[in-house]
């Protein structure tokens, strides 16, 4: 047990009833598991003790209903103060007490409080009031319950707000996250549709290329060949040939019945007459004439060659 205990005094010897006395007992901690196994102490008195602070357990003395913590050193009450819903009179009285947990705004019996002569924050101060007797104690109670419970308030609405801008950033992050990854789907995407388009027009191209290959070969190969003849000169008009014929035959026709008017003329009695001497006269003029006429002469020409 804390000190005090060497006395030779049980929690239990100093048990009256439902209170349980322990001040000016210099106790620098106090008892928690004994008192724990005290539950019919709901009056429990620690003051004018060395007590700097309360264990976090001290809590879970919920059956408490009176407690008495003045002239100690507190400094500040545990976080969860708040748990012990049963207390309606509570005695902060000259300790070095601060700021109240915000759980103290579930202390919703508490009826009578005095936090006089406390460094208390002046805010807090203006609201708790004097405490000088009876009834101001207890408006100090009401008003202390209001004012944590406006800072529980807040305090909440704070934290809410607070988790409402971190769903809000995660929604943001998340959209962002989803807004990159669709660009990095339709970058890959775009990617993809260009690089086959470029094989497909790579594609085309090979095929055009390959028809215009095998339309070319195809067309030498159809292709006659020129005749060997061609570099021949261009053979005259057939009509030409034709004309020129006909004139040679009369020619001839007339050339032999000129002859054979001439060997009759020669050759038989008639040479002496004056028609065959003026037909042989003719004869030997009309040749000479003839071997010098040239368009004459080409058209024997060319009649010898064919």
């Amino acid at each position: 047990m804390s000190r005090g205990a060497g006395k030779g005094l049980s929690l239990k010897d100093k048990l009256d009833g439902n209170e349980l006395d322990l001040s000016l007992c210099d106790l620098n901690e106090v008892p928690v598991r004994e008192l724990a196994t005290l539950p019919k102490a709901t009056i429990l008195d620690l003051s004018c003790n060395n007590l700097i602070s309360l264990p976090s357990d001290f809590c879970s003395l919920m059956h408490l209903v009176k407690l008495d913590l003045s002239k100690n050193r507190l400094q500040q009450l545990p976080l969860d103060f708040g748990r012990l819903v049963n207390l309606q009179h509570l005695d902060l009285l000259n300790n070095r007490l601060v700021t109240l947990p915000v759980s103290f705004a579930q202390l919703k019996n508490l009826k009578w409080l005095d936090l006089k002569d406390n460094p208390l924050d002046p805010v807090l101060a203006k609201v708790v009031g004097d405490c000088l007797d009876e009834k101001q104690c207890k408006q100090a109670a009401v008003k202390v319950l209001q004012h944590m419970k406006a800072i529980q308030s807040e305090q909440d609405r704070q934290r809410q707000q607070k988790l409402q801008a971190e769903r809000e950033m995660e929604k943001k992050r998340e959209a962002e996250q989803r807004a990159k990854e669709a660009q990095e789907r339709e970058l890959r995407k775009r990617e993809k549709a260009e690089e086959k388009e470029r094989r497909r027009r790579e594609y085309d191209a090979q095929r055009a290329a390959k028809q215009e290959m095998e339309k070319k070969a195809k067309k030498e190969t159809v292709q006659p060949r020129k005749p060997a003849s061609s570099s021949r000169p261009p053979q005259p008009p057939r009509h030409r040939h034709s004309w020129s014929r006909s004139v040679l035959r009369v020619l001839l026709y007339v050339l032999l019945c000129v002859l054979l008017a001439v060997a009759a003329c020669k050759l038989t009695e008639l040479r002496h007459q004056p028609l065959c001497i003026s037909i042989s006269t003719l004869f030997e003029d009309v040749v000479a004439a003839l071997q010098n006429h040239k368009t004459l002469q080409n058209m024997l020409q060319q009649n010898s060659q064919q």
